[in-house]
């Protein structure tokens, strides 16, 4: 028997782009593929690329050409680029990079053994031709479930998979479902609830290269998840690039609020977590599932990204500072421990120092856990790149230090309000120095720190995957430490 090829996955970007990359890992492996966590073990390192904003793109560049180090110094032999830049750029990023070895755009999924193995063999996959790929379905929404079987759709099923599977890979869902196969053993794993985007934000250019909105359907939602309990996940985060849209293609906007409740009920799944989610389409119903049911984490991902008026609209987005903090209210008045972050954009082509002190008076009365803070740059294709009124950087740059100070001073002073609090968490690892490590229901994976646990619950040493009810003591910037009480109970 020959011996099996080898592949890594070098995963850059979001939450999105992980599941992709287990979706990528379950049809590799289904195909005879052997997984292997360094790409120097690797005949081949797939390296999925994020083409959201420079420092992104850079960082997938990075990847690459470290990835091409590799070759001629060990076992691996050739190097491809799959993901958001790849797809965003084709044909102009196999030129500028020569490097790769291949470029493969999300229509590549489908046969992605096949075009390794090309590779592989010293052959050449033509790096696909970008194209707009909100123009792949229909404008309505009503009528895209039924176009869909014929665009590529990472995360959304494209054939009927395969019954002979080996151990730990599995249609995420039913018959016709995506592969997808672990890689790690954390106890939280993303499901992906939709893909694409339908909103025209003018500094975006995501819409261009994950197309148009789809929802994926409850029940394919439901196998997933049921599938990740089975193999010990103890959290999901649901996530798209606008979940407050789920089901809108499905005739009924408010699916998820009905959705929700029984992926809860999924035995072993211990908590439940919505990101994306847009201001201007929260609902009240929305809202109240989010803050009122069991399992469900009262945690609010807001993309506000900036609170001034004009800027917003500049942005082709909607809200101002009072609506916003009204929402804040809404949401505390029903779960005063509630988890909130948000991003934002300073230096927007025409902001005025008027605009930032705007800004500075939503931050300073919002109490948000968590805050991103991202200098404007233009992004090819977007409306905004052709705006005039366009600040100079030395001006971005001042303001982008300012108001990210600004953020972790309030942060930390948030932080500092959770002294006292009894919070549930979710052990994820175990340090050598620090000890178990966690996170609590207001806080994200990887963006919105951790708690540090002191203690044992009944003498016991805690173990990853373990749900604990603690006392927050200390604060370590955003981070907290808290003092282990009892075991969760539901």
């Amino acid at each position: 028997m020959p011996e099996r090829r080898t592949v890594a996955l070098v995963t850059l970007g979001c939450a999105r782009n992980e599941v992709d990359s287990e979706e990528l890992a379950g049809r590799l492996e289904a195909d005879g593929w052997q997984l292997v966590e360094d790409a120097e073990d690797a005949d081949v390192a797939v390296v999925n690329t994020c083409g959201f904003v420079e420092a992104a793109k850079k960082d997938s560049v990075d990847a690459l050409l470290e990835a091409n180090d590799l070759k001629g110094h060990g076992k691996t032999q050739a190097v491809v680029a799959v993901g958001c830049m790849a797809e965003r750029y084709g044909k102009e990023l196999a030129e500028a990079l020569p490097e790769a070895d291949g470029v493969l755009g999300f229509d590549d999924y489908a046969d992605i053994s096949g075009r390794l193995q090309t590779i592989l063999s010293g052959g050449s996959v033509e790096a696909h031709t970008p194209r707009d790929r909100r123009k792949l379905l229909p404008i309505s929404p009503a009528e895209r479930q039924l176009a869909k079987a014929d665009v590529a759709l990472p995360g959304h099923a494209d054939a009927a998979a395969p019954t002979d599977l080996p151990e730990g890979v599995a249609p995420a869902s039913g018959p016709r479902a995506p592969l997808r196969r672990r890689l790690g053993t954390n106890p939280v794993a993303s499901v992906k609830l939709a893909s694409g985007c339908d909103r025209r934000c003018s500094f975006c250019a995501i819409p261009s290269f994950r197309g148009s909105f789809i929802s994926r359907r409850p029940s394919d939602v439901l196998g997933e998840t049921r599938w990740l309990a089975e193999q010990g996940v103890k959290e999901v985060m649901l996530v798209s690039e606008n979940n407050t849209s789920y089901g809108k293609d499905l005739g009924d906007i408010r699916l998820l609020e009905t959705l929700l409740p029984e992926l809860a009920a999924v035995d072993g799944i211990e908590r439940v977590r919505v990101s994306y989610l847009q201001p201007a389409e929260m609902r009240p119903g929305l809202i109240d599932v989010l803050t009122s049911t069991e399992k469900i984490a009262p945690y609010f991902d807001l993309s506000f990204q900036h609170s001034a008026p004009g800027v917003l609209r500049a942005m082709r987005r909607f809200g101002d500072t009072d609506r916003f903090l009204e929402l804040l209210d809404t949401i505390r008045s029903k779960a005063p421990q509630a988890g909130v972050r948000s991003n934002f954009i300073v230096g927007f082509p025409g902001e005025t120092e008027a605009d930032v002190a705007e800004l500075e008076r939503f931050l300073t009365g919002a109490r948000l856990d968590a805050i991103g803070v991202f200098g404007y740059s233009d992004e090819e294709g977007t409306e905004a790149a052709t705006y005039d009124a366009k600040l100079d950087q030395d001006v971005v740059d001042a303001r982008l230090a300012h108001i990210s100070r600004l953020a972790e001073e309030l942060t930390s002073q948030r932080a500092d309000e959770r002294l006292g609090e009894t919070v549930e968490v979710l052990v994820e690892s175990l340090d050598e120095e620090e000890g178990p490590l966690g996170r609590a229901a207001h806080q994200a994976p990887e963006t919105d720190g951790q708690i540090r646990l002191t203690g044992t619950i009944g003498g016991d040493a805690l173990q990853v995957g373990r749900m604990v009810v603690a006392k927050v003591v200390g604060t370590e910037g955003v981070d907290l430490v808290a003092e282990c009480l009892e075991e969760a109970r539901r």
